[in-house]
């Protein structure tokens, strides 16, 4: 009899939990190992995030025929809308309730930004062919060129290269995630910052975490409403997403489980493999409440004033400049830094609290973005004119 493994999700939980564990009880040598690992893996993560792009929304477009260009349009404004909705949600629900619990004060943030995390003992160095937007702009311009001439030798190929993308997620990257994530909360416990930061922000996190709920319940509600499914069930589909990128803090390296779970919930694999690569990239709705809901908890802290007519326009820029964010932790706050300086006046010294701020909870964000991605390809696996056909297992990607 064939023994049954842990599946993906129960792997993704140990790996949490030793990895707080060890990052309390390790000495700095065995948490450095670790940090070792995460450095080598997360080098090769962002060398293979272009493969992954090219490899998933080339053949995606390409298979969706003629009508790729009218689908590409769909998803973007779709995206885009999706994050300014959650953006101008977050303000609103910030502008009644910080003043709650926030005084007007100034933060001393000397120290918060230093690095106190174990080093990796090697510096290696993996760069990607290209840039994640270069990667895109390929991948369109060979998806609709497949498409517009209905090219056979192009998509053959492309699949083929699909087929081995397929192959390097499945059997190194799925099965390396849980060691990664493990080592990444060993390493924020031992170095004690998100703690020490999260005893200073813990209610603004938790209103965070609340708004992302609300948003993934909506999106999902709108999508099951589309597609004529139950929300909640479509949500239970996507918690593996969910989870992975808890650890990964990156949207574009958490693709491959969000493409898995996403075909799971019943999305055209061609729609599926088009849409979850490209909003990974392109929609960020759990990033613009974080950097909404941080943002405007630092400006009432030092009495800036607040308006909407003011403020929404950061909002319309965020989801814009977002969109040059790399695919790896902290880089939606590293892309909104100039915004936040321009638009909302912030020193250096409040563009430092924000960096620390958001890092500290950006796996959360991220979960968001992910999860949010799933309901996006719902609704445009509907307007492609698809029904959605739960499957429990599938061929290309086993995460069991």
């Amino acid at each position: 009899m064939k023994k049954k493994k842990i599946g993906l999700l129960p792997r993704l939980i140990i790996a949490i939990i030793l990895g707080i564990v060890f990052g309390m009880v390790f000495p700095e040598t065995l948490v450095r190992v670790l940090a070792t690992f995460n450095a080598v893996f997360g080098q090769f993560l962002g060398f293979a995030i272009p493969l992954i792009i090219i490899g998933f929304i080339a053949p995606g477009i390409g298979e969706l025929g003629k009508g790729a260009g009218r689908i590409l349009a769909i998803t973007a404004i779709l995206a885009y809308v999706s994050t300014i909705f959650s953006g101008t949600v977050a303000y609103f629900a910030n502008s009644l309730i910080l003043p709650t619990f926030l005084t007007d004060r100034t933060f001393d943030v000397s120290g918060i930004g230093e690095e106190t995390m174990a080093a990796s003992f090697i510096e290696m160095n993996i760069p990607p062919i290209m840039e994640v937007m270069t990667a895109l702009i390929i991948a369109f311009t060979l998806g609709i060129g497949m498409a517009a001439i209905d090219s056979k030798y192009i998509k053959g190929f492309m699949d083929e290269f699909q087929n081995i993308v397929s192959k390097l997620i499945s059997e190194i990257i799925i099965p390396l995630l849980p060691i990664h994530i493990m080592g990444i909360f060993a390493n924020l416990t031992f170095s004690g910052q998100t703690a020490m930061i999260l005893s200073v922000f813990s209610r603004v996190f938790i209103l965070v975490i609340a708004l992302h709920i609300i948003i993934i319940i909506i999106q999902y509600s709108v999508a099951g409403t589309t597609a004529k499914a139950n929300p909640f069930k479509l949500i239970k589909g996507m918690l593996p997403a969910y989870f992975t990128a808890i650890g990964t803090q990156s949207s574009a390296a958490t693709i491959p489980v969000t493409l898995v779970q996403t075909k799971k919930n019943g999305v055209n694999e061609g729609v599926a493999e088009f849409v979850i690569p490209l909003c990974a990239t392109i929609h960020l709705s759990g990033s613009t409440i974080t950097l909404v809901s941080c943002s405007m908890a630092i400006m009432m802290l030092n009495d800036i004033p607040l308006s909407f007519g003011s403020y929404f326009g950061f909002i319309l820029a965020l989801g814009v400049t977002m969109v040059a964010a790399p695919g790896v932790p902290g880089g939606a706050v590293m892309a909104a830094l100039g915004i936040l300086e321009s638009i909302l006046g912030f020193d250096q010294t409040m563009l430092s609290l924000m960096i620390a701020l958001y890092l500290a909870q950006d796996s959360f964000g991220t979960a968001c973005n992910v999860t949010g991605d799933g309901a996006i390809a719902v609704i445009v696996n509907k307007i492609s004119g698809f029904k959605l056909e739960p499957k429990e297992k599938l061929v290309d990607i086993d995460i069991d």
